[in-house]
């Protein structure tokens, strides 16, 4: 998809250097409404003076507001946590730092895609499984129900059965659904895209989403059983990571 230009914008006039700004959220789950917000995800570098006193203020920075006329939804973390994040089963942070809805990108950012790569194990199962479980709990006490949470599920499911299978990430649901083939998925996006965020369905498809709900929990378990992903990430992906912090942090918090 074509990025609107003011998200470029609205990157620069972040509080502090930006190693990365990508775009989360629907549009990179790929079901955004017409009134869907953007969700600006990224990592930022505080300056030395903020980061070695007794305090440690700004090591996350969010906003949401409509700015430029576009309703955004920003949060930021400072590498030092963000790269904490990624070293452990946190799907977000993968997804964020790998989204191909690239706003701003530096050198240090495509160094960090490829050390993300090295962060994926098959405990990050354990992220979407738990994840999946909170929505659908959530969708099912929703009157009347929404379209928007119930692909978050199968979202969920769906990357986390590929990402186990395969070792990479892809958000993308429509992609996904290439490969997993469920006709209530492009039924779902299609009404989601053409109608309002908070579009919902008929309670007699429930029975559907239920069946489909328990059938791609267990091949998440499946896939999580079988990988032959690492278990953790390794010692030289942690010394890669350290590295690429004291860089960014000695270079006196620029992110390009």
């Amino acid at each position: 998809m074509t990025l609107d230009p003011r998200l470029q914008q609205i990157a620069d006039a972040q509080p502090y250097p930006l190693v990365f700004a990508t775009i989360s959220g629907a549009h990179l789950y790929g079901f955004p409404s017409p009134d869907s917000d953007f969700d600006l995800r990224g990592a930022h570098v505080l300056p030395l003076p903020k980061v070695v006193g007794l305090t440690l203020s700004d090591e996350t920075v969010e906003d949401s507001r409509v700015i430029d006329g576009l309703e955004m939804d920003i949060v930021s973390h400072d590498v030092r946590k963000f790269f904490g994040l990624l070293l452990k089963k946190n799907g977000y942070v993968l997804e964020q730092v790998l989204s191909p809805l690239v706003v701003r990108t530096s050198a240090a950012h495509e160094e960090l895609r490829a050390i993300a790569d090295d962060c994926v194990t098959r405990h990050h199962a354990h992220h979407y499984l738990g994840f999946s479980e909170t929505q659908w709990k959530l969708w099912q006490k929703e009157s009347p129900r929404r379209i928007k949470p119930l692909l978050y599920v199968y979202r969920v499911l769906l990357t986390g059965i590929w990402l186990m299978r395969t070792g990479e990430v892809q958000a993308n649901v429509t992609v996904l659904n290439r490969e997993f083939r469920l006709p209530q998925i492009d039924d779902l996006v299609a009404r989601k895209t053409a109608g309002a965020e908070q579009q919902t369905i008929e309670d007699q498809d429930m029975a559907v989403h239920e069946r489909a709900y328990g059938s791609l929990s267990s091949q998440l378990e499946e896939a999580r059983d079988s990988s032959k992903l690492r278990e953790r990430p390794s010692e030289a992906t942690f010394a890669q990571l350290d590295d690429l912090l004291v860089r960014l942090r000695t270079s006196s918090g620029k992110g390009t």
